[in-house]
């Protein structure tokens, strides 16, 4: 029984990486200047030019394959009833610590640096239920102007008329507009794919996901296209370096909101107002109803499409599924885990009580 010394080497590396991540994780300043700001925007660059222009998705294909080469070596290791089974196990620890060294360089260490809020220079603070109230409020009226701007009948639900490669060459010149304002947001160089595992993604519950090996922002094409641009923008907030999920959904929301187009406005209030109020039901159930009431006919229609959407995907293994991505989000300095998304009414706040004062 002999172990290959490279696989030994590589294998011993895992538990050396994982001591050098959490102390990173100590240094968001040190990440932010060196890592975020400094190696990542190259490397993010170079993986969206070298596979942006491939009209599928090439991270995909590498999961899929991962998965057959996992179950294979099950198969073989059961078949041949654990036969050279310590140098078999060494060369999988090696190829896990490969990727774990891949995942953190490609993009992981963006999860350490500092907080987007520090960033923009907003001066975060516990927000009170008055003033969710008016940033809810504000939401509302400015989701229902763009309803009504584009239906011209507050009943009617809105039919979003682009395809979802249309929306992704789309979300770049919102991007593009948002840099004026913010040139630390500035996204070059698109890869934005549909997923070519839409079905299985809309069965576990997720709209999209980043694939940090190859850099492609893989979205869901199965889901309602009203959500469609803000879940868009999302993951390519994910690609420029915002790991956290509250501040990608913020970025996204910006990124929607600052498109020139009235469907991608609609999207951006229409995700801002399903996270603020959903925060307000939790402090005032009786004064969300009431807003609720202020709402576009056509919007609640919206909306119901979208629940219905997501229900009849609803299956047992869901909930283990946002329980492993719940551990992996926690293990990666988000201690909400899946509530994290949530957090991102902080930044609403903040920015609404910077560029509409009451």
């Amino acid at each position: 029984m002999k172990i290959n010394k490279k696989h030994l080497i590589v294998t011993i590396l895992l538990p050396i990486q994982i001591v050098l991540i959490q102390l990173a994780a100590k240094k968001p300043a040190f990440i932010e200047e060196y890592y975020s700001n400094g190696i990542y925007p190259p490397i993010s660059s170079f993986f969206r030019i070298l596979l942006g222009w491939v009209p599928f998705s090439v991270g995909d294909v590498l999961l899929a394959f991962g998965l057959f080469v996992f179950i294979r070596f099950i198969v073989r290791l059961i078949k041949t009833r654990f036969k050279n089974f310590i140098p078999k196990i060494f060369h999988f620890t090696a190829v896990l610590s490969l990727i774990y060294f891949c995942f953190y360089l490609f993009w992981g260490l963006n999860y350490y640096r500092e907080p987007l809020a520090k960033n923009l220079q907003y001066q975060q603070k516990e927000y009170t239920t008055k003033q969710l109230l008016n940033v809810t409020t504000h939401i509302i009226e400015k989701l229902n102007e763009y309803q009504f701007k584009i239906t011209k009948n507050d009943t009617l639900k809105i039919e979003n008329p682009y395809s979802q490669k249309e929306m992704y060459h789309m979300a770049v010149s919102g991007y593009d507009n948002l840099s004026k304002d913010y040139p630390q947001l500035k996204y070059e160089y698109k890869s934005v794919k549909s997923s070519l595992m839409s079905l299985l993604q809309s069965y576990n519950g997720t709209a999209g996901y980043l694939n940090p090996l190859t850099g492609e922002a893989q979205v869901n094409d199965k889901l309602p296209k009203t959500s469609y641009p803000t879940t868009t923008c999302h993951e390519m907030a994910h690609q420029i370096g915002f790991a956290a999920e509250n501040e990608a959904n913020f970025v996204g929301f910006l990124a929607a909101n600052y498109n020139n187009d009235l469907y991608f406005k609609y999207a951006s209030y229409r995700m801002a107002l399903g996270y603020c109020i959903s925060e307000l039901r939790k402090r005032d159930s009786n004064l969300s109803q009431e807003l609720w009431k202020t709402v576009h006919k056509g919007i609640l229609k919206d909306f119901s499409a979208s629940y219905i959407f997501w229900q009849q995907y609803k299956n047992p293994f869901e909930p283990i599924v946002k329980k492993g991505y719940n551990a992996y989000l926690k293990a990666n300095k988000q201690d909400k885990g899946v509530q994290s998304y949530n957090y991102v009414v902080d930044l609403f706040i903040s920015y609404f009580d910077k560029v509409n004062p009451s």
